[in-house]
């Protein structure tokens, strides 16, 4: 017998407590290969803790999934501190209040206490609530973006940050040793009386809103503008915090796309509740076009990420995450500047995936733009440095070209409220000069050149998927191209191996980041290509860099580099 058979009977007898987990259990007797899909691994609680499939088997997202992901890091903590606590959020996801129940339970039953939120809230209010409340780990329960079918559970550290790699390995060898039937859950209600769970009150919402419109540069733009905005949560968790936020800042014409309105976890109008694809867009679009809006804005169901959209003419133009991110830097940078605010040596953070054009704009006003690893933790991280030194007031601004924002350090991940209400803050600022951000953005095109971002996405799904992955970046790293759509490579960054190649040369230099499972290939005319798996989606991803003078140009340069290397990934 299979192990993935002798799984699927030891969960057929075992996993009782769920009616749609029986259900599904039942539903896939006798089709091996849906046994084999939901039982051929565990999900895998790495850096981004574990997001997966909502259903039976070790492969997917269930309460026994969550339980033993908890116990894991209950016997972690509990190592260094035999008094932690720890803060749980969760989003608008199907199961996602549930889930943090089940961690809640866990908790409690290992002796830990927990601050629970008593209903759905983004994620960097967990990233807050973790910080002003003193725990000493966090867990949002989310999948952020992906489809209605997942759902996920992030782990933070006391700093308010995505738990570290060497956090995340010592957490993910307790749970190997952990029998995922056998692992205790306090009865919720007990647990709640006794004070071992508590709900988070209505003070640290405060505190956080407070935090955030304190990153205001004119809080009066907001309240002295006409400008029409168009909103949609995209059916998660930022209706009330954005929309509380930008009432408070003064917003008078603020529309909310009713359909997608309120928290709904099968994201019935926008199957890819993603801020970075069109289609999710589509009824903020429709809505801002019957009204006349100037600018749309567009959260993620866990309200980290922030998409907009501008008015163009007659049309709506979507704005990349990196010209987002290129707007809100040059707008703090200048007004900073013009208001004698700019503090002393300033630190601005980007990933390293994400426009150059951000650190043309951060040099010519005296900041050091720091380039890090994929992932906002790694941006977290030099807020953390810069707090151990006393400077946390150096940074002022970090982005991924993810559609993810933070100005301020009172929370360590993206946050599409403050990003929603700095957008709006920009567009109104502008919008009182009578120029809309599209007419800012070209202007910045015509400073810098023209810098065209784009990327290609691989789904990779199943253990062939994976497997297929493994193999192209293997075959990257072994035979690297020479050339790229007809642009020598120059140099050749292996992440992974902490490498940098100077190909003409054959000089190596030393990267000083964490190993990761990326390679950057630098191109003649300044134009990159990265590629790595995705860290949270079963999917290769490709990012391309194209500079010319003109748009034309770009895209021109794009094209042929994009082709080029689809062909050489083999997809």
């Amino acid at each position: 017998m299979s192990i993935e058979m002798k799984l699927y009977n030891e969960w057929l007898e075992n996993a009782a407590e769920d009616a749609d987990l029986r259900a599904e259990l039942t539903e896939c007797q006798g089709n091996n290969e849906q046994i084999r899909d939901r039982f051929y691994r565990e999900l895998e609680f790495g850096t981004g803790g574990i997001r997966g499939v909502i259903g039976a088997g070790t492969n997917r997202m269930n309460i026994y999934t969550v339980r033993k992901a908890t116990a894991g890091l209950c016997d972690y903590l509990l190592e260094t501190n035999p008094d932690s606590s720890v803060a749980i959020g969760y989003d608008s996801r199907i199961k996602s209040e549930l889930f943090a129940r089940e961690a809640a339970r866990v908790l409690a039953a290992k002796g830990i206490r927990v601050h629970l939120y008593p209903e759905l809230m983004p994620t960097p209010c967990l990233s807050f609530a973790v910080r002003y409340l003193k725990c000493d780990a966090g867990i949002m329960v989310t999948a952020s973006h992906n489809p209605a079918k997942y759902n996920g559970y992030k782990c933070y550290g006391s700093d308010g940050c995505q738990m570290t790699d060497l956090s995340a390995g010592m957490v993910l060898d307790k749970i190997g040793r952990l029998d995922m039937f056998s692992v205790k859950a306090a009865d919720f209600d007990t647990a709640l009386s006794s004070g071992m769970i508590r709900y988070i009150g209505d003070d640290v919402v405060s505190a956080y809103k407070k935090e955030v419109k304190s990153q205001s540069i004119y809080p009066d733009a907001i309240s002295n503008s006409g400008l029409k905005l168009v909103f949609t949560p995209l059916n998660g968790t930022g209706n009330k915090p954005v929309r509380e936020v930008l009432a408070e800042m003064g917003a008078k014409n603020v529309t909310v796309v009713k359909e997608q309105e309120h928290p709904d976890g099968n994201f019935p109008t926008c199957p890819f509740p993603n801020p970075e694809i069109k289609e999710a867009l589509r009824l903020g679009l429709e809505q801002s076009a019957a009204i006349g809006a100037d600018l749309l804005l567009a959260t993620d169901p866990d309200c980290d990420r922030v998409g907009i959209a501008v008015k163009d003419g007659d049309e709506y133009s979507l704005l990349s995450g990196n010209e987002v991110g290129a707007l809100l830097i040059d707008y703090i940078c200048s007004q900073r500047v013009k208001n004698g605010t700019m503090p002393k040596d300033p630190i601005a953070v980007k990933t390293i995936v994400s426009t150059n054009l951000a650190a043309a704009i951060a040099e010519k006003y005296g900041v050091r733009m720091i380039n890090v690893l994929t992932g906002f933790k790694y941006i977290g991280e030099q807020i953390k440095l810069l707090e151990e030194q006393g400077r946390e007031d150096r940074y002022i601004f970090g982005f991924e070209e993810s559609y993810g924002y933070l100005k301020g350090t009172y929370a360590r991940d993206k946050d599409a409220v403050v990003s929603a209400m700095m957008i709006t803050e920009m567009a109104c600022f502008y919008h009182a000069q009578g120029k809309s951000l599209i007419d800012v953005m070209d202007s910045l095109y015509d400073q810098y050149g023209y810098f065209l971002h784009t990327q290609s996405s691989f789904q990779c799904e199943g253990e062939s998927g994976m497997q297929k992955m493994k193999e192209i970046m293997l075959g990257l790293q072994n035979n690297p191209p020479s050339a790229i759509g007809g642009y020598r490579v120059l140099k050749m960054a292996d992440y992974k191996e902490s490498r940098l190649t100077d190909i003409a040369s054959g000089q190596v230099t030393v990267i000083d980041l964490p190993k990761s499972d990326v390679i950057v290939y630098s191109l003649e005319g300044e134009s990159e290509v990265v590629i790595r798996p995705s860290g949270t989606e079963p999917k290769i991803k490709a990012y391309y860099t194209a500079i010319s003078d003109t748009k034309t140009g770009a895209e021109e340069v794009f094209e042929k580099i994009r082709d080029d290397f689809t062909k050489v990934l083999g997809l």
